[in-house]
């Protein structure tokens, strides 16, 4: 679905936190329609990375550029560019005193000017993609977190951005809610959008991802297709790395057969 026309480029990318440079000299391109999974060890920087994108952590060096416009670093207008760019985080943050469907059209009537009844139309319809359309009047506690993840996820695409950026979305959940919005993110995927995903899970990723960067002390170590990485990695540290999610996953059914 992904064409060879770039949409997002990052050049020679750089981020410090005080004297520790947690990002060295990162260049990527994102095509548009294309699904990119950033995989890694705890700290290597993923994070950091999609939060540089979104405008939340100025940069030390290098530019971000979204279809040919210099985004990095914007102070006065960086609302405006946050627009074109959907992020949806482990933690939710939705309003707690604001409906399921008040948190979601919020953004496009406020931000965007859009008129609230063609909002609420666009709303419902997302939400009833999902399975959630009869949760709109509910409030954010009396869902359970997967229920609470495809929420953000569809408040995320009410602003109908041009690239969507995923920060370890299943990590807080408990495993059987993971797959609920992994599901989710498999169809965008299949409809075309474009997407940078971090992940620890390595299956999800294999299977939706058009190329695997694979980062470690904030550098990218390799960039491979998913077949290639996971079953033919070009690099001793990504070698290690598969090795170790391998010997977890093996301790895990083991563990469960145990029991």
């Amino acid at each position: 679905m992904n064409s060879n026309e770039p949409i997002l480029e990052i050049k020679n990318l750089k981020k410090d936190f005080d004297n520790n440079n947690v990002l060295k000299d990162i260049s990527l391109e994102i095509n548009k329609g294309e699904v990119v999974v950033v995989v890694g060890p705890s700290g290597c920087g993923k994070s950091t990375l999609l939060r540089c994108i979104n405008g939340l952590e100025m940069i030390q060096g290098g530019e971000i550029d979204l279809q040919g416009e210099i985004i990095s670093n914007r102070v006065k207008d960086m609302h405006l560019v946050r627009q074109k760019i959907g992020m949806v985080f482990q933690s939710y943050d939705l309003f707690p005193h604001m409906t399921i469907l008040d948190n979601i059209t919020l953004g496009p009537v406020k931000a965007q000017g859009r008129q609230r009844k063609e909002v609420i139309k666009e709303a419902e319809a997302l939400l009833e993609r999902v399975g959630l359309l009869d949760k709109k009047n509910a409030y954010p506690r009396q869902l359970s977190g997967g229920q609470k993840q495809r929420v953000a996820i569809v408040r995320a695409l009410c602003m109908r951005p041009q690239i969507m950026l995923f920060d370890e979305v299943t990590a807080a959940l408990d495993p059987e809610m993971v797959r609920e919005v992994l599901d989710v993110m498999l169809e965008l995927a299949k409809e075309g959008s474009t997407m940078v995903i971090v992940t620890h899970e390595m299956q999800f990723a294999r299977a939706i991802a058009d190329r695997i960067i694979f980062m470690d002390k904030g550098e990218i170590v390799e960039e491979n297709s998913p077949s290639n990485f996971f079953t033919n990695p070009k690099t001793e540290r990504a070698r290690q790395f598969l090795n170790v999610f391998e010997f977890n996953a093996v301790k895990s059914v083991e563990d469960k057969e145990n029991q």
